[in-house]
């Protein structure tokens, strides 16, 4: 059996210590590291962070290692033992690599543990050793991997199958508050890392809700024996990983409810659909996945055009269970569906690419987005719940609520995912095309055109109003509202020592026209100082006007015309007029 060890070696330096030992080594054995992790689709190179690799025999004796590439070694010819010993830097403060200090330790297989090419299928075991010092006698660990001697939540040995399901079991060592719930019968662990003063039982009892009904959405019985939250609680943060039987997540220490607070902040509504968007991955794209993905090509880019899919349909069914399981009102949950499509209809991005172009492209563009990103892209996961979102109401309405989006996971579920079978292109088009009994290519055109999708008519349907209005400024994500302002910078800014900073310009706007751009510091509006919020400033001149600007690009000083116009109407509100018909849906 290949065996690793990893060890904090050293936290106040960030450094793992890792070993690997295999039993039967092949002439030329290579080694080589992933250069991107599951469901984060950028490649990032996990090797730069090695450190002093070397190699030796079974008696002790130096085994020559020779790089082939940037995350590939291949060891002199040898037979018998070889053991690989190396550090891992880990200061990555996110889901999807390593991090390590004095505090807690955490990291993806992926970022750390070198595949045997060519033994990838060999079971692997793996001591997970606790940092030396008396200061870390209180850190326990905390895996979805399976103990092989090692106690619940305890350093020691654990086990998986082969290496995919290694490096599919993120890992979380530290202090850490740990609290329990039992979903459709199956033990889900909370575990927080990092200060906090969270409700736990209240957490707990919403994740309950939500996990329930997704496991009876795709027929009761959940994919794994036990599940684990593990969140990193920090000042300001969010993100999420999903794994097979865990998420890695990270919140912010404001987005947990306390239990002095027993009304449903924004921050902790968000939290609750990231937990139920990374729960609902169980299904859709850890087991439900591409062709492309069986299996995981790690070593460079893997190319899907299905990613609206498997984020889109995810991000669609995030929200939505949320409000199906009971967390929010119905209120709430058509904010933030209206939110959600405020962010793709603010963006010119959406009618210059596809969805199956943004899925194709991630790599590069989503992954890789700068300030002109809402002019040049479109979000699969937004625009891909909205799509989601338009498949759902095309069932329920033309079959009188017989079938929805449901039914086509639920087939998805039993012909791909159960079979371990991958989807290709035009698998989800045609279970639609089967459950309504026509040709659909009409709804999945909007997959490969930048048309606006039809969703206010088929809302209007169900008795449900979609209407676009001005935002009430640049905090304003969307939903009803009575006030918006009548024009506007056409910018995003965050405050400056003096005036504000620009962090991106609308294409077509005001700024635009006037010529600033992302990184300039606009000081003066019409000869007077601009403070903290131009948009309530330029409000009082109103559309028709034009002021000077004044802003600094790096130490120039320049000048242009900032001519105010009509507000966009790119700002979504949903509200139901008519009860009876909603309930198709609602």
């Amino acid at each position: 059996m290949i065996h690793y060890q990893i060890q904090p070696q050293d936290p106040l330096a960030h450094l793992f210590a890792v070993s690997l030992r295999v039993p039967q080594a092949q002439q030329g054995q290579r080694f080589s590291l992933p250069a991107w992790l599951p469901g984060s689709y950028m490649v990032r190179d996990f090797a730069r962070h090695l450190i002093g690799l070397h190699a030796r025999d079974g008696a002790g004796n130096p085994v020559a290692l020779t790089q082939l590439d940037k995350q590939t070694w291949q060891a002199q010819d040898h037979d018998g033992v070889l053991e690989l010993n190396y550090q891992v830097y880990a200061w990555d403060l996110s889901v999807r690599g390593a991090h390590l200090d004095q505090t807690h330790g955490f990291f993806n297989g992926s970022s750390t543990f070198l595949a045997v090419e060519g033994q990838e299928q060999q079971p692997v075991s793996v001591d997970i050793l606790a940092p030396e010092g008396a200061a870390y006698k209180d850190w326990r660990v905390a895996t979805a991997m399976t103990e092989a001697g090692a106690q619940r939540y305890g350093f020691g040995r654990y086990r998986a199958h082969n290496y995919d399901e290694l490096i599919d079991h993120p890992v979380e060592m530290g202090t850490f508050t740990l609290a329990r719930f039992e979903a459709a019968g199956v033990p889900h662990d909370l575990v927080l890392t990092g200060r906090h003063l969270a409700d736990t039982d209240r957490i707990c009892a919403d994740l309950k809700k939500i996990c329930e009904a997704q496991i009876a959405l795709f027929g009761g019985k959940a994919p794994f024996e036990r599940y684990l939250f593990m969140t990193q609680v920090v000042g300001e943060g969010f993100g999420g990983l999903e794994h097979r039987a865990s998420t890695a997540l990270v919140c912010g220490r404001g987005d947990l409810p306390s239990v002095t607070e027993p009304q449903m902040s924004d921050g902790y509504r968000t939290f609750l659909s990231l937990c139920s968007h990374e729960y609902f991955h169980n299904w859709n794209v850890k087991r439900i996945k591409p062709a492309a993905f069986l299996p995981y090509q790690l070593q460079e880019e893997s190319y899907t055009r299905q990613l609206w899919a498997y984020e889109g349909i995810t991000s669609y069914y995030d929200d939505y269970f949320v409000y199906r399981a009971g967390c929010v009102d119905e209120a709430t949950y058509l904010t933030m569906l209206s939110e959600g499509m405020t962010r793709v209809t603010r963006g010119r991005g959406r009618f210059k690419q596809t969805l199956r172009d943004s899925s194709f492209n991630a790599w590069t563009k989503f992954y890789k987005q700068d300030e002109n990103a809402q002019n040049a892209i479109v979000s699969y996961y937004t625009k891909g719940a909205m799509f989601a979102l338009l498949l759902d109401l095309t069932l329920r309405i033309e079959t009188q609520g017989r079938h929805s989006l449901d039914c086509v996971m639920q087939r998805l579920w039993q012909e791909y995912g159960e079979a371990g079978i991958g989807t290709d292109d035009q698998s989800h088009q045609r279970i639609v095309a089967e459950l309504l009994g026509r040709d659909v290519s009409d709804l999945f055109a909007y997959l490969d055109n930048t048309e606006d999708l039809p969703l206010a008519e088929r809302l209007e349907q169900i008795g449900v109003t979609l209407t676009l209005r001005a935002a009430a400024g640049q905090n304003d994500k969307g939903g009803v509202r009575d006030t918006t302002h009548g024009t506007t910078l056409g910018a995003r800014y965050k405050a400056a020592p003096q005036g504000v900073t620009i962090i991106s310009v609308a294409e077509g706007g005001p700024a635009h026209r006037a010529g600033l751009a992302a990184g300039d510091n606009l000081i003066a509006l019409d000869g007077l100082q601009v403070g903290s919020n131009p948009d309530a400033f330029i409000e009082r001149y109103g559309p028709g006007q034009e002021l000077t600007a004044h802003w600094f690009r790096r130490d120039e000083l320049l000048t242009g015309k900032l001519a105010l116009s009509e507000p966009a109407k790119d700002t979504v509100a949903i509200h139901v007029h008519n009860r009876e018909g909603s309930r198709l849906w609602l």
